[in-house]
């Protein structure tokens, strides 16, 4: 069975043992940023031509011009039409729940009017254009596309623009049919830092972004990292993630597959595991060795848990939340008689939690409804879920009437003279003379 480390919340050692075990450097590499600073440099300065050349030597995808590289929204809608009638219907469902909760998230316009009659409000709008970053080639993540695209749709967003990479020309028609659902304007075959690049920068062909999101390897998250402030991003993601709260009466077949569900991702992903039952992590334990060898990709997941994951036994279950909080998981799975007890009792920091033994978070991966597009690496004590308000922005509105502006005006006055900024004073003071 794979190493899994055992550590105790009661060991003296134990808080240095996990801070250790959630050690992550992101896109640090020296070497990564060194080839992803040329190529954001290339692209912005030679446009379409850099594009090709980097396409043909990191894909192996030869194209006359960037136009060559865009698939027209025919090709979308004849993949999904093509797609066996189980996945187009999986992946019509999805769509719609997503989209219904992602309806809930709109935020709207309001306005309050002091006595005096000024008016002060929020307008909300759309983002004009986003872009969405999928990973190509073989892999197929059609969830991706539904999770980033059905958003920034419902939030209004006019130009959706997808780029995904086509190693010798290899598209994925699952992929394809998602962006159909999705409402996806334009796509290009292009990956990898070069296509951040000319989503934040533009050339001849790709246009010019507000924002990109989506998922990506080392030099797509380093890439984002560099071009945010000529653009917005969604955020830098980690390794996948799930932490898993049990009080030792769930079936351990159930855990041990839900720990499974992400060591599968990647070799850096982790899994850790909180139960007071030291008898139940033993269980667990021996779960993990009986199913790994079903697993198609049990070596990644061998190679997880040995290296990142841990089965902990703690005090209680008071005792998990404050270490659940510490640890600010991506996913959160409360496998327990009563979940909401553990909310009520101050759990506060998790991308997504999954309440109950019936729930398990490939669900919210693929088609509960709430986006699996979530903070990583304890960023979830300050950030959230990718949402609709990740594509809308808003603006202050002020509106003074000719009382308000003598009123507001002397408290201006106040406080810039206090600044010493005697033209901002004497802009607030001339609407009362």
């Amino acid at each position: 069975m794979p190493e899994i480390q055992r550590l105790d919340s009661q060991h003296e050692d134990f808080w240095k043992d996990l801070n250790q075990l959630l050690t992550w450097e992101s896109v640090a590499d020296h070497g990564v940023r060194v080839i992803v600073d040329e190529i954001l440099a290339s692209v912005r300065t030679e446009g379409d031509a850099a594009v090709l050349r980097y396409t043909e030597r990191f894909d192996h995808l030869r194209a006359p011009a960037v136009a060559e590289l865009e698939v027209p929204l025919s090709r979308l809608q004849a993949a999904l039409e093509s797609i066996p009638v189980s996945q187009r219907e999986a992946l019509e469902r999805a769509a719609e729940r997503i989209r219904r909760y992602a309806q809930q998230q709109r935020m709207q316009d309001w306005q309050i009017e002091d006595p005096d009659g000024t008016v002060l409000g929020q307008r909300v709008t759309p983002l004009d254009s986003v872009g969405l970053y999928v990973p190509g080639g073989k892999a197929a993540y059609p969830s991706s596309v539904l999770m980033n695209a059905i958003p920034a749709k419902v939030a209004g967003v006019p130009l959706l623009v997808m780029v995904v990479p086509a190693p010798a020309g290899e598209l994925n028609d699952l992929v394809l049919a998602a962006a159909a659902i999705a409402g996806v304007d334009r796509v290009f075959t292009v990956g990898g830092a070069q296509a951040v690049a000319a989503l934040a920068y533009g050339t001849d062909t790709i246009p010019a972004v507000d924002k990109i999101v989506g998922p990506g390897n080392i030099f797509v998250a380093a890439a984002k990292r560099e071009v945010f402030g000529t653009v917005g991003i969604d955020m830098i993601a980690g390794p996948s993630e799930i932490l898993i709260i049990c009080d030792g009466q769930t079936n351990p077949d159930w855990i041990a597959a839900d720990l499974f569900s992400q060591a599968e991702h990647d070799e850096q992903a982790q899994s850790i595991l909180l139960s007071p039952d030291s008898d139940f992590l033993d269980q667990v334990a021996d779960s993990m060795l009986r199913l790994l060898e079903e697993m198609p990709r049990a070596e990644i997941i061998r190679t997880s848990l040995e290296s990142r994951g841990a089965l902990v036994r703690v005090r209680d279950l008071e005792d998990a939340v404050r270490i659940a909080n510490h640890i600010a998981p991506e996913h959160l799975e409360l496998s327990v008689a009563d979940p909401q007890s553990l909310l009520d009792a101050g759990l506060r920091h998790a991308g997504a939690i999954f309440m109950g033994r019936h729930t398990s978070e490939a669900v919210g991966d693929y088609c509960a409804g709430p986006n699996h597009v979530l903070p990583t690496s304890r960023t979830a004590r300050f950030s959230s879920p990718l949402g609709v308000y990740d594509f809308q922005k808003r603006s202050s509105i002020i509106q003074c009437s000719p009382a308000g502006a003598v009123a507001l005006g002397r408290t201006a006055s106040v406080l810039a003279r206090g600044e010493g900024l005697v033209a901002h004073a004497r802009s607030a003071e001339m609407r009362g003379e």
